[in-house]
């Protein structure tokens, strides 16, 4: 009898742009089959910020990410077990992607502390003493249920040493054998193993033919957009660009202005994703058509258009800026709802725009164009 190998996803390359070499393809998950490039909403703490899942559904591709230290900490993964993972506890159907915790080991640095059995952790609120191991994170992440997981892994500052680098990405590779080692469900949940390395290239180069020789799935590119400059950004894209598969997805961890989606699918991305537009959301600044706008500016008191003409999502097709700004200077919720709903349906809709572009093999046309009324 023949054996039948399930795999948790699946990477099926499709068309590369003949003017930049981008990739469009199709993920499949356990839970749904994705087209690339493709931007995933964040959704930290099992929910995306303001929005109910039917919402969510609108303004997504349907594969969303959820925070494991967070949900680690508040409710605990166990109690999210109970409910057979994320999506029995919030009820979101699609698919979905965590990360390892290992970013908070960048974010919280002043209340942690690297050994090489883990980290030791303050809790962000509380002060309490907290670790957690490579394969804590897994553990956890395996309770948590997601179509794809990632390696637990150490973000560095972009600017440290090339001696602290070296041993932090060694350390990194360390950690995902451990992990990679510790995964229960690898038929079920896809383990990624994340690229580090900072803005040294060689670095880069030797940490992701590492991890290609244990065999993961897909990949991630962590540390990136943490404070370096755009330039330094696709500088490490580039060189990493020629040596990830072909045949596996490719992921920027962390990273979703428009520009940095544009810029990074044409050095070779797959997946991507960003507090960036609910955030802004909740600060009255929306993405359109012809740039960012703050909202709450004086000059759209009286304006009666939508909030981007050009956009068909169901908050241009009903609302005024008048009233949108009149919700902000009011402290109502439903400012930061409808326009973080607006945000995430423009990175949805510029994904698409960016997969025909590659079909049609004009992805440099359509990013000229883009930026010349993006960013006048």
């Amino acid at each position: 009898m023949k054996m039948v190998i399930i795999m948790a996803i699946r990477y099926e390359l499709i068309h590369e742009c003949k003017q930049t070499k981008a990739r469009y393809g199709i993920l499949h998950t356990p839970h749904g089959s994705f087209e690339t490039p493709i931007f995933m909403p964040v959704g930290t703490k099992a929910t995306v910020k303001t929005l109910e899942n039917s919402e969510i559904k609108e303004v997504s591709d349907g594969l969303i990410l959820a925070n494991t230290y967070h949900l680690w900490l508040e409710p605990g993964d166990e109690i999210i077990k109970m409910h057979n993972g994320i999506r029995g506890f919030s009820k979101w159907d699609g698919a979905l992607l965590t990360d390892s915790g290992g970013f908070q080991v960048f974010s919280l640095s002043d209340i942690r502390k690297i050994k090489e059995e883990g980290v030791e952790f303050r809790h962000h609120k509380s002060g309490a003493k907290l670790f957690m191991s490579p394969e804590d994170s897994i553990r956890i992440q395996n309770n948590l249920g997601a179509d794809i997981i990632m390696s637990f892994d150490e973000c560095p500052p972009f600017n440290s040493t090339y001696e602290y680098m070296k041993d932090s990405v060694e350390r990194t590779l360390r950690w995902a054998k451990r992990g990679k080692e510790a995964h229960k469900f690898p038929n079920t949940q896809a383990l990624f193993g994340i690229v580090q390395g900072g803005p040294y290239k060689d670095l880069r180069k030797m940490c992701a033919e590492e991890l290609i020789k244990m065999d993961f799935p897909g990949y991630s590119i962590g540390g990136l957009s943490v404070g370096e400059s755009k330039t330094e950004m696709y500088e490490v894209l580039d060189e990493l660009k020629s040596i990830m598969p072909k045949n596996k997805p490719r992921y920027l961890m962390g990273v979703g202005t428009p520009d940095d989606i544009i810029e990074g699918v044409i050095r070779g991305i797959d997946m991507f994703d960003c507090v960036n537009p609910t955030r802004l959301a909740r600060h009255g600044s929306a993405m359109t058509s012809v740039g960012r706008i703050s909202i709450k500016n004086k000059i759209f008191e009286k304006d009666l258009t939508p909030l981007d003409e050009n956009c068909d999502c169901k908050i241009c097709k009903t609302y005024t800026k008048s009233y949108l700004r009149h919700l902000f200077k009011a402290e109502e919720y439903l400012g930061p709802r409808l326009v973080s709903y607006h945000n995430l349906y423009f990175l949805k809709k510029l994904s698409k725009n960016i997969r025909n572009a590659i079909k049609n093999d004009n992805l440099g046309d359509f990013k000229e164009d883009f930026f010349s009324k993006y960013y006048k």
